[in-house]
């Protein structure tokens, strides 16, 4: 779709409803102060686990209509138990939907959910939600890929506001902590117009928004996140790990490293070592969490992406093989900060 269309549906959303003030007088909270705007109330959201069930009921909470599908019969349940609307597929979900959400596991899922026969992208092609959203972490020629398929689309019925359907690829980040708690942060791409108008939809599940440029760009973000978290994690761990050999507590490396240049995520917030930090995976026997065969997946779209571009990653291409072989040694279930001790074999702070 031109540019100039989005030019004028961001114009129109700013003039009518003034999301843009409200936004910023709302300070990003993640529970909106103003109803859902018109062209977004009924939201067809597809993928139920872990992340996607709690971003979903965020948006009931907000006041979406939702309607919900996923393969797994289990997780519709828990919806239709609370009266929320269920469909047996992505196409009939997309009939009664403004917009539409996927949270799913992998690329070959997104594809197969907007692709198929009974997919979202069906029906010759004449589509009736106006937007389509895609959180999953996936690569960003998958994205692209979809992008590029949806600009060959039509809506069923003109809209006042839209004139093609659009797509945006917001991977998240923070967890199912940040999912069920409303404040994930958002990485977006897609076009800027699109971007700002589906703030309101984001801003109900997250706190942070972060436009990232054009399609596939957010989950380009996202997997160069998640390959430097692998790499700051491991050497993290590799660091502490050295320094108990060394006869140093990771208390006091810690401590160290907290007020020194050594000072990252992995070391203040969700540190490694088993009994130097509570509330975090290595405090309860690395359970829940990041799973590592998810660090691995998403490791593995980082290396298929650079390879693609003929980028070498010799630091991320490590970090995979450390989380492939920590998978195929039983860990995979286990949080990614298991490395310390299954690959360091690092000692618990007594």
């Amino acid at each position: 779709m031109g540019g100039v269309g989005w030019r004028r549906l961001g114009s129109k959303l700013r003039q009518r409803w003034g999301w843009e003030s409200r936004l910023r007088a709302r300070g990003f909270s993640s529970a909106p102060a103003v109803p859902p705007p018109p062209h977004m109330e009924s939201v067809g959201f597809i993928g139920l686990g872990n992340m996607g069930s709690h971003m979903a009921r965020n948006l009931l909470r907000a006041g979406y209509r939702v309607s919900v599908h996923d393969i797994n019969e289990d997780a519709m349940k828990k919806f239709s138990d609370d009266g929320i609307p269920t469909k047996q597929s992505p196409l009939e979900l997309s009939k009664s939907s403004d917009v539409i959400i996927t949270m799913l596991p992998s690329s070959a899922h997104v594809l197969d959910v907007y692709s198929r026969g009974n997919g979202l992208l069906g029906n010759g092609g004449r589509l009736g939600p106006w937007l389509y959203i895609d959180s999953s972490t996936v690569d960003p020629q998958t994205s692209r890929k979809i992008s590029l398929d949806m600009s060959r689309c039509s809506l069923n019925e003109k809209k006042g506001y839209a004139e093609k359907p659009m797509m945006l690829d917001a991977p998240v980040s923070g967890g199912v902590p940040a999912a069920e708690a409303g404040t994930l942060t958002f990485m977006v791409g897609g076009l800027e117009e699109t971007y700002i108008a589906a703030k309101p939809l984001l801003l109900a599940m997250g706190k942070k928004l972060i436009y990232c440029g054009g399609a596939g760009n957010g989950s380009a973000a996202k997997i160069c996140n998640n390959m430097a978290m692998a790499i700051s994690m491991l050497g993290v761990s590799e660091a502490f790990a050295l320094g108990q050999n060394l006869g140093i507590k990771a208390s006091t490396l810690t401590d160290i490293f907290n007020c020194s240049s050594a000072r990252c995520w992995s070391s203040d917030t969700y540190n490694p070592v088993p009994g130097v930090m509570t509330g975090v995976p290595s405090s309860r026997n690395y359970d829940g969490g990041f799973t590592s065969k998810l660090m691995a997946k998403d490791l593995d779209l980082a290396m298929a992406s650079a390879s693609g571009v003929g980028f070498k990653c010799p630091m991320g291409s490590e970090a995979l093989e450390i989380y492939r072989k920590l998978c195929d040694e039983g860990c995979e279930f286990k949080d990614f900060s298991c490395a310390f001790r299954h690959f360091y074999t690092g000692k618990d702070e007594k």
